[in-house]
This record gives C-alpha cells, sequence and structure tokens, in this order.
C-alpha cells in the first residue's frame, strides 16, 4: 500500500488549475459560479437518503481505494450545499466509500446549489472551450452536460458546435479502466491510443496494451496495427475452438478451474486442475482438439 507521501495528486492539472483560481472557488468568500470544483472536506459530505442505490459490493469498493490511493480520483464527486460546510450526495457515492476507505481527508467535487441549473449549462459549456483542457476533463463536462443538465447529444451538439460523433468518442474513453484514464488525463497516451484500445473488449488486455504503450512508446498507428492482428488471432482461434472467445471462457470449456497470471509484456500461465487419471486424459483431447 502506498505511503501517504506517495499518492498522486487527486486531480488532473486542468481540474487543480480550477482549484487554483479564487474566482472558481467555492469555498472563497465571494460567490463562485455554478458547476465550479473544490476540496472539501470527506467529513462534511452526507450521503443521500433517497439513492435507490443501497448494496455496493466491498471487493469492487477495495479495488476502487487502490486505484484512488494510486492515481487519485479521476471523477469529482457531486455534491449539494446544504448550509455551511455542509454538503449532500448527489452522485458518486461508491466514490465516497472508497475514499472512505483510503483514509482520504478531503475529495474534489462538484457544488450544487439550488435553481443553478441555467448557469451549470453556461460553465460547463464556457470551461468545454478551453484550450488547455485533457480529454477526460473534456468527456467529464460532456456526460455531466448529458446527465446533470438533461441535454440530448444532439441538442449538446448543437450548443457546443460538435458532431455527435465526436461527443460520443469522447464520453466512450469514461469506459476505459482508471489506470487509463489517469494516463490520458496526464497526457501519457494521446486521444488516438485512447480509441485504439477501446477497439478491445477485455479491460484486462486493454492494461496490458496501454502498459506496452508507455513501456515501449508506441505510436498510434503500431498500437492499431497490434490491436487488429490480435483482433484476427482472436478470431482464427474461436473458429477453432467456437465455445472459447475470452479468457473467462476458457473454464467454461474445459469444464474445470483454471488460474491464469500475466505479466505487462504478455506472456504468462495457464494452470488446469484435473482429479483423476480420467480428466486428465479429457483435458489432453480437449487441448489437441480432438
Amino acid at each position: 500500500m502506498n505511503s501517504n507521501s506517495d499518492k498522486k495528486p487527486a486531480l488532473g492539472r486542468g481540474l487543480s488549475a480550477i482549484l487554483q483560481n479564487s474566482e472558481t472557488d467555492v469555498t472563497s468568500a465571494r460567490t463562485a459560479p455554478a458547476g465550479s470544483v473544490s476540496e472539501i472536506l470527506l467529513t462534511s459530505i452526507e450521503t443521500n437518503p433517497f439513492n435507490p442505490r443501497t448494496n455496493f459490493e466491498k471487493e469492487a469498493l477495495f479495488d476502487l481505494r487502490e486505484s484512488i490511493l494510486e492515481h487519485g480520483i479521476i471523477q469529482p464527486l457531486t455534491v449539494r450545499k446544504m448550509g455551511h460546510d455542509k454538503y449532500q450526495l448527489i452522485s458518486g457515492e461508491r466514490r465516497y466509500r472508497a475514499s472512505q476507505l483510503a483514509g482520504l481527508k478531503k475529495v474534489p467535487a462538484y457544488i450544487r446549489i439550488a435553481n443553478d441549473q441555467n448557469m451549470l449549462e453556461y460553465a460547463l459549456v464556457e470551461n468545454i472551450q478551453r484550450e488547455d483542457l485533457n480529454a477526460i476533463e473534456i468527456a467529464l463536462s460532456y456526460e455531466r452536460l448529458l446527465s446533470e443538465c438533461e441535454l440530448t447529444q444532439e441538442e449538446l451538439s448543437e450548443k457546443i458546435s460538435k458532431s455527435r460523433s465526436n461527443i460520443a468518442n469522447y464520453i466512450r474513453l469514461l469506459k476505459l479502466p482508471s489506470e487509463i484514464q489517469a494516463g490520458l488525463r496526464d497526457r501519457q497516451i494521446s486521444m488516438g491510443h485512447a480509441r485504439a484500445l477501446l477497439a478491445i473488449d477485455s479491460a484486462e488486455e486493454q492494461l496490458i496494451q496501454f502498459r506496452a504503450i508507455i513501456a515501449d512508446k508506441l505510436s498510434v498507428r503500431a498500437v492499431e496495427e497490434k490491436v487488429k492482428n490480435e483482433k484476427s488471432k482472436s478470431t482464427n482461434t474461436s473458429k477453432a475452438h467456437p465455445a472459447v472467445e475470452t479468457k473467462k471462457d476458457l473454464s467454461k470449456y474445459y469444464d474445470t478451474p483454471i488460474k491464469i497470471s500475466q505479466s505487462a509484456n504478455g506472456s504468462g500461465k495457464i494452470l488446469m486442475n484435473f482429479s483423476s487419471e480420467e480428466e486428465f486424459q479429457r483435458l489432453i483431447k480437449l487441448l489437441l482438439n480432438k
């Protein structure tokens, strides 16, 4: 586990710049515009009692906790100001709970006030026009305009003079694993790299290729070719073994517990269990495709 001194900043460079600007800091003495971002005490936030989601998988929360310790909170929480230094959570309860597990004192948050819908929309649209935003910050702004301001992609397209496909491509980035989002946020990879990774179905494979991009300094073209070749291999394998499409299908296909360990460069081991000589012979026949 990383020590406190090893923790990375909780925000990307663009969001940090917003925080450092007194004109957009809602904790300053003057009134800040709706849609601003600030770091607030975790203890000053109360959960929303009307949140329909009440069950949170412990393992997933601990995974998110580790991600937060390693990469920070990429997507700020959204809260409603309830009074002096009191806030109610609107969205981001998984991040809120994982931040508690991570021992964070403060978290980045979008702070909403009553009847600020038009101001929020204006602030977000204006913010998108900035040239120094990274791809993740643009994607988050698009997502907020669609969800919190209840715009359709067509309406958003008209407001910001961007095509619907452009908007969709950015929002898809938020489906990537947090490690890759952090790399995109910190400009370790480009938008082109990220789009190539989105063509990969498995999150595990996406991470393997992402780490290869960093280690080998691969160009976008090289990654696209690599992904294309891997898909071609996968298609040929599927034809030989129709029931096996992903690594998770191996256990089902061979009808036995299978453990897979893989390194960042793609090499690894597959361990198969068998309980008898008869079971061993059955597996051999399957492996030899007889």
